[in-house]
């Protein structure tokens, strides 16, 4: 699965004791009338049990740059919202500066090997015009459009044509 390039998010929930929440590549869209999608999670995540619990969860799809987050919810850290911008204007934790996002309700929950598969309906989502999404693929943290890359490109080939 390392091979399948995949944007990266985090999966967050409220809990009796604060925000829970994870870093998941396994989210995919399921519907759009109803507007639902999917998320995968470990069955041994105290954020399996939140949502389960809690009955929503909210998606944020990471930009650029953003990759301190996923590593920090893909942590077994403490505290893992410490210092970490949330937007205000939703009852459950969105990570500021993301691409996209998703407040979800639980409509269906199923067992998944290792994993319980939430479905929810989305109930609010946004997104940010003009940015780049965070992806994840062989182990690494990249971007959809490098542009140093593509100038670098654009030039050698540039050079390649006049040769």
């Amino acid at each position: 699965m390392a091979r399948f390039t995949t944007g990266v998010t985090i999966v967050t929930t409220t809990t009796p004791n604060g925000p829970a929440g994870m870093t998941a590549s396994a989210v995919a869209s399921v519907s759009l009338d109803p507007l639902m999608l999917l998320v995968c999670v470990g069955n041994t995540l105290a954020t399996r049990d939140a949502i389960s619990a809690s009955g929503v969860f909210a998606v944020s799809v990471l930009s650029r740059g953003q990759e301190h987050h996923a590593l920090r919810f893909a942590s077994r850290c403490d505290d893992k919202f410490a210092g970490v911008g949330l937007r205000t204007d939703h009852d459950l934790p969105v990570i500021d500066g993301a691409v996209a996002h998703f407040a979800c309700e639980v409509k269906e929950e199923f067992a998944g090997g290792d994993h319980t598969i939430f479905v929810g309906q989305v109930n609010r989502c946004g997104y940010a015009v003009d940015s780049d999404p965070l992806v994840y693929f062989g182990g690494t943290f990249g971007s959809l459009c490098d542009l140093t890359s593509h100038a670098r490109l654009a030039y050698d080939w540039q050079l390649a044509a006049t040769m």
